[in-house]
């Protein structure tokens, strides 16, 4: 089969980012006198920067992102097909083996394999393909309009909250809500309050049932629940999710086990062990891209007059990388390159490794950190960071329980008001 690319037309005039990004993001194509980018951090990352050399910053990535999009053809599209069908075939073969589950071994291979092909499903196939990045070949059963994935989310209200909000609002606290999913404490210069001493737990919880936090944090609920039943699209959105989650259910904890006959109760086990290893899979890889230390959040103010080169550099600063190998890459739906992929979310997945190495050049050349590291480093250096900002700043564990035992939560609170962090510009 011939692939009819369609390429993209993005000029030095215009934003390269995703097309549903674009209609909600005007970005300036005129060199500003000053520098809109305002990050939670001190000494200031990016204080070095000159607007001139932040927009000629971004018609260098400008220019890559176009070098690459000229190249797609055919070879891409053999890509995605072949992991696709990897996909189904894994699934297929797990769910074969699973209906001996209860031959301990056929319990084990089939779980792992089904963990994985729902790894995949979820990560490498379904996330890019719904946002965009396969669109450009045209097939109706290869696109962001059509796809469905396996998880409790409906894809048009992913697509919503994901690619146009998050990928918009990129670690820009109060407006991204990726970024502690509405729940946690994610930089010093959130006010402390006491609930958050509970947030190692909540996300624990959050990782365990993944699929279903990100349903909820989809529907937006605390922002919604007050009017949820005057609401009528939220009512629409409310009852697709629910649609979902059934329609999900009913396959991997009915119709499967049931299929397994004698074997029935170690297959729905089997699925429920698999689905449990996709969440803590996926929540993983996503906290290693937007929590490690060295991975900047901005004020809300970064956002007014954004040009494109600051948009730029706000996704460059704030996103981190895995290092590993291409298994491990292709696993984690290549997100393993969290800064290439924030650079440029529609641009297909399996390029982000062949620009890695220019992205990084980059980063040398204007003084920016690329911060990357092995899979078990971030994800000890996310959850490190959820711990320490969970307890007041400049505070250590001991010392925060030391406090809380001798004078309770008003020493705790105490001590919040004393370690405020200030931010030096308004946000």
């Amino acid at each position: 089969m011939t692939v009819t690319a369609k390429r993209p037309t993005d000029t030095l005039e215009r934003a390269p980012r995703h097309h549903e990004i674009n209609s909600r993001l005007e970005l300036h194509s005129r060199t500003p006198e000053t520098v809109h980018t305002h990050v939670n951090a001190n000494p200031d990352p990016i204080g070095h920067l000159s607007p001139e050399q932040i927009e000629e910053f971004g018609r260098e990535l400008d220019a890559l992102r176009q070098e690459v999009f000229d190249s797609l053809g055919e070879q891409d599209a053999r890509y995605i097909r072949r992991v696709i069908a990897t996909q189904r075939y894994l699934e297929l073969g797990s769910r074969g083996v699973l209906l001996f589950s209860g031959f301990p071994p056929a319990w084990i291979l089939g779980t792992i394999g089904l963990a994985a092909a729902k790894v995949l499903d979820n990560m490498e196939v379904g996330h890019n393909i719904i946002h965009g990045q396969w669109d450009w070949m045209r097939d109706p059963k290869i696109h962001s309009s059509t796809w469905e994935w396996d998880t409790a989310t409906p894809a048009a209200q992913w697509k919503h909250s994901h690619n146009e909000i998050h990928h918009t609002y990129t670690n820009v606290v109060g407006k991204d809500n990726d970024l502690g999913y509405g729940i946690m404490r994610v930089d010093e210069a959130q006010k402390w309050y006491p609930i958050y001493l509970a947030q190692p737990a909540l996300n624990f919880l959050n990782a365990t049932f993944f699929e279903y936090g990100i349903a909820a944090y989809d529907l937006e609920l605390g922002k919604n629940w007050k009017t949820r039943k005057t609401n009528p699209a939220w009512q629409a959105d409310a009852a697709a999710v629910v649609a979902k989650i059934k329609k999900q259910a009913l396959k991997d904890y009915v119709l499967f086990p049931l299929l397994s006959g004698p074997n029935a109760l170690a297959t729905l086990g089997a699925n429920v062990t698999a689905n449990i290893l996709r969440n803590y899979w996926t929540h993983s890889v996503i906290m290693c891209g937007h929590f490690p230390e060295g991975v900047e959040t901005f004020t809300r103010d970064s956002i007014e007059g954004e040009t494109r080169g600051e948009w730029y550099l706000r996704q460059m600063i704030g996103s981190g990388n895995i290092s590993g190998s291409k298994l491990m890459h292709i696993m984690t739906g290549n997100l393993s390159f969290q800064i290439e992929h924030h650079l440029f979310p529609d641009m297909p997945s399996n390029h982000y490794a062949k620009i890695a190495p220019r992205i990084q050049e980059i980063c040398e050349r204007y003084g920016l950190r690329y911060v990357s590291g092995p899979l078990p480093k971030q994800v000890f250096s996310a959850w490190k960071q959820i711990v320490r900002l969970s307890i007041p700043n400049e505070t250590t564990p001991p010392q925060a329980a030391k406090i809380l035992l001798t004078k309770g939560i008003k020493g705790l609170k105490a001590r919040a008001r004393a370690t405020r962090y200030r931010r030096p510009r308004s946000a």
